[in-house]
């Protein structure tokens, strides 16, 4: 059995849930100052990695309230 074939409890989703949140939120991070250093290079490109930097921060959001609504 793998283990995304293992079935939930609400104390594993919470875990999941937490996971998710804390490594979006790092991504988040690492978009927005690679962002800076991308610029040097293209403006346009850093735009694009800060639009997916909010991106990533909206799906944090819903994460969140997934979170809230167990």
């Amino acid at each position: 059995m793998h283990e995304h074939d293992k079935p939930l409890d609400e104390n594993s989703v919470k875990s999941l849930l937490n996971h998710w949140i804390e490594h979006n939120e790092s991504h988040s991070v690492s978009f927005k100052e690679r962002a800076a250093q991308v610029a040097r290079v293209s403006e346009l490109a850093a735009q694009d990695i800060n639009r997916a930097a909010e991106l990533m921060d909206e799906c944090t959001e819903m994460l969140k309230k997934a979170l809230k609504d167990l």
